[in-house]
C-alpha cells in the first residue's frame, strides 16, 4: 500500500493525514487513494500493450461512481452484473462499447436496459437466458453479442463463497453442453456469436488454475472453429489475488507470458475483468475505538465500525490487516477488534497485537474491494462516508448517510 504511508509515526494517505480526514469526515469512513487506483489500473494493463485486449473492470467490486468515473478516464471498459451497475457506468461516463453484461440471473428488464445502450457484449450463462435474449433484441430489432460462459470445472483454490468455475457452482455452462448451446447460438436470428467466457472464481493466489482454465477455453475454441463458428474474443474474467497478509499471488507479468503463451498465434481479442486488483488496496477503513474491555484474559477493542460496514471477515473468515493510525505508549495487547451490532459474528479482526487507548484510530486495509460495496443498514446503521485522496485534497465521493436517507422510503400502515 504504497502511498498510504506512515510520517512522523503518523498515517497518511498521499500527502493527507489519516487523523485529519477523521476530523473532517468523523468515522467510521472509507478512504482511497486515487493515486493507488490509477498505479493498479496501469500495471494490470500494461503486460497486453502488444496484444488485443480489453480491461473491463468488474464494477461490483467498487461501484463509486467516482471512481467508475476515475477509471473511464484511464481507458477502462467495464464489467456488470446488473442493470443499477449499468445505470452507474451511464452515470460516471463510462464508454458503453466496452460494457460486458455478466451475470447467472439477468433479469427481462435488465438485459432490455443493456439493449437499449448498446453494449459491447452478454456473458450468456445457460442455454434459457440465451433463448430470452434472442426474443428481446428480434423485440427491439437489434442484434446481440454474446460470448458463452463455461464452467470448466476448475477448482480455483480459493475460499468455496467465491469459486465459480466448478460444477457444484450455479455459474456457466458445463463444458459437455457448450458446444449445443454455441450451435444453437449461431442459428438465431438476433444473436451474434462474439467470444467465450471463463471466469472461475475470486482471489486466486495461483497461476494454475488460470492456466488450465484457459487450456479447456482453447479447446472449445478450436472445437467451434471446426463447427465453422469462429469466435472474435476470449474474456477469462478476473479473479487475480491480491496481498492481505502472506499471499504469494502471480505477478501481473507472469500471468500475461502464461496465458500468451496458451494463446499462441491465436488472433483473439483478451478481455479481462479485474476488479479486487485494481480497488482492494486502493481503501482503507478507518475507525475508532470506542472502549477497551476485558473479560478475563480476553481483550476487546470496541469500535465504531461493524459488520455491517465491512462485512468480509464475518462472511468469509478474511483477514485484514489492523493498524494504529499513530502511535502511542500503551501497553500491546492481543485485541478483537469488535463492533456494536448485536451478533457474535460482529468482528472486523481478531487476535491482533496493538497498542490501543479509547478514542485512538485504526485502520483497516486493503478495504477498497467488497468494503462498501457489500455494506448494510443492519441494525438500523447508517452507512459510511467515503471520500477520495488526490495528492493533498481529499474529496467527498459519498456522504455519510442519515436516519432520515433510511426512512425515506418507509411508509407507516393507515389508521
Amino acid at each position: 500500500m504504497g502511498h498510504f504511508h506512515f510520517q512522523s509515526g503518523e498515517l497518511f494517505v498521499e500527502r493527507v493525514s489519516a487523523t485529519n480526514i477523521a476530523e473532517q469526515f468523523d468515522t467510521p469512513c472509507y478512504v482511497y487513494s486515487k493515486a493507488t487506483f490509477e498505479t493498479n489500473y496501469n500495471r494490470f494493463k500494461a503486460p497486453w500493450r502488444d496484444h488485443p485486449h480489453r480491461i473491463c473492470y468488474s464494477v461490483k467490486a467498487n461501484s463509486n461512481i467516482a471512481i467508475l468515473n476515475l477509471l473511464a478516464r484511464l481507458g477502462a471498459g467495464f464489467d456488470i452484473v446488473s442493470g443499477g451497475e449499468l445505470a452507474r457506468v451511464l452515470q460516471a461516463g463510462g464508454d458503453v462499447s466496452s460494457v460486458v453484461f455478466s451475470g447467472v440471473g439477468k433479469q427481462a428488464a435488465e438485459m432490455q436496459q443493456a439493449l437499449d445502450a448498446n453494449i459491447h457484449c452478454f456473458n450468456v450463462e445457460s442455454s434459457s437466458e440465451l433463448e430470452l435474449l434472442n426474443q428481446l433484441a428480434g423485440d427491439a430489432g437489434k442484434t446481440a453479442n454474446i460470448s458463452v460462459r463455461i464452467n470448466p470445472d476448475v477448482d480455483p483454490l480459493t475460499h468455496e463463497y467465491i469459486a465459480t468455475g466448478l460444477k457444484e457452482n450455479k455459474f456457466g455452462v458445463n463444458s459437455d453442453q457448450v458446444i449445443e448451446v454455441y450451435r444453437r447460438a449461431a442459428a438465431l436470428a438476433h444473436i451474434n456469436v462474439a467470444g467465450i467466457d471463463c471466469h472461475i472464481g475470486s482471489q486466486l493466489t495461483e497461476l494454475s488454475p488460470f492456466l488450465n482454465a484457459m487450456q479447456e477455453t482453447l479447446k472449445l475454441v478450436d472445437l467451434l472453429s471446426t463447427e465453422g463458428i469462429e469466435l472474435g474474443h476470449i474474456n477469462m474474467g478476473g479473479g487475480l489475488g491480491v496481498r492481505y497478509r502472506q499471499e504469494n499471488p502471480p505477478a501481473i507479468e507472469e500471468y500475461a507470458a502464461g496465458l500468451l503463451q496458451l494463446l499462441g498465434s491465436r488472433e483473439l481479442e483478451l478481455v479481462f475483468e479485474p476488479g479486487r486488483y485494481i480497488a482492494a488496496d486502493a481503501g482503507i477503513l478507518l475507525t475508532r475505538v470506542n472502549y477497551l474491555k476485558d473479560n478475563h484474559d480476553k481483550h476487546f477493542a470496541v469500535v465504531d465500525a461493524a459488520m455491517n460496514d465491512l462485512i468480509r471477515p464475518a462472511l468469509y473468515q478474511a483477514w485484514q490487516q489492523v493498524t494504529s493510525v499513530r502511535s502511542n505508549s500503551a501497553q500491546a495487547r492481543e485485541y478483537d477488534i469488535v463492533g456494536p451490532i448485536c451478533e457474535s459474528g460482529d468482528f472486523l479482526a481478531k487476535d491482533r497485537s496493538l497498542q490501543l487507548e479509547p478514542g485512538d484510530l485504526i485502520a483497516v486495509e486493503c478495504a477498497g474491494a467488497y468494503g462498501f460495496v457489500m455494506s448494510s443498514n443492519y441494525n438500523s446503521r447508517n452507512r459510511a462516508a467515503e471520500v477520495m485522496v488526490d495528492g493533498d485534497q481529499v474529496h467527498l465521493i459519498r456522504k455519510r448517510e442519515t436516519i432520515e436517507n433510511q426512512l425515506a422510503l418507509e411508509n407507516l400502515l393507515p389508521p
